[in-house]
């Protein structure tokens, strides 16, 4: 089927492409929209790797930057605070 469509194409390029969209189109729509899922599921997994990890992880990351000096008390109690938020 496909050699028929390629002959085609090559005899009358703009009618046999034309033809070949209308006809077609079903498919590409399909493979276009799975395509779109799947770069969704790959983005929103990139996201959630990157957005951090759960309150009690972002809280424990903020003490020990507390215990080791680079942050201040008052850092420490806001870096809490929107890990709880």
């Amino acid at each position: 089927m496909k050699a028929v469509w390629i002959v085609f194409v090559i005899l009358l390029p703009y009618l046999g492409v034309l033809i070949y969209l209308i006809a077609e189109h079903d498919g590409m729509a399909d493979r276009n929209e799975a395509q779109m899922s799947q770069l969704k599921s790959q983005q929103d997994a990139y996201i959630k790797s990157v957005a951090g990890s759960s309150p009690a992880d972002q809280i424990a990351q903020a003490k020990s930057l507390l215990d080791s000096g680079a942050i201040t008390q008052a850092e420490f109690d806001a870096m809490k605070a929107k890990a709880l938020a």
